[in-house]
């Protein structure tokens, strides 16, 4: 029975810290957006990583009438 004055103290500060721990959460921020990451590896983002091409006017564009260069060996 002594065993109560030390586990009824101790259970009411463990679910008192977690209930200031889910209030902090909330407020600052941490349960806004649930879905977002979960849908954002869906989208196709890819079309950055693609090199663009440079315009035929452009001087560092290769000309069509030029041969194909090879690596050197």
């Amino acid at each position: 029975m002594e065993i109560l004055y030390i586990l009824l103290p101790l259970a009411l500060l463990l679910g008192l810290s977690g209930l200031a721990g889910l209030i902090w959460s909330i407020r600052h921020g941490q349960f806004d957006d649930l879905e977002g990451p979960a849908y954002r590896i869906l989208f196709d983002d890819d079309q950055a990583l693609l090199p663009v091409p440079l315009p035929t006017n452009s001087p560092e564009a290769p000309s069509t009438t030029d041969p194909p260069s090879l690596p050197p060996a």
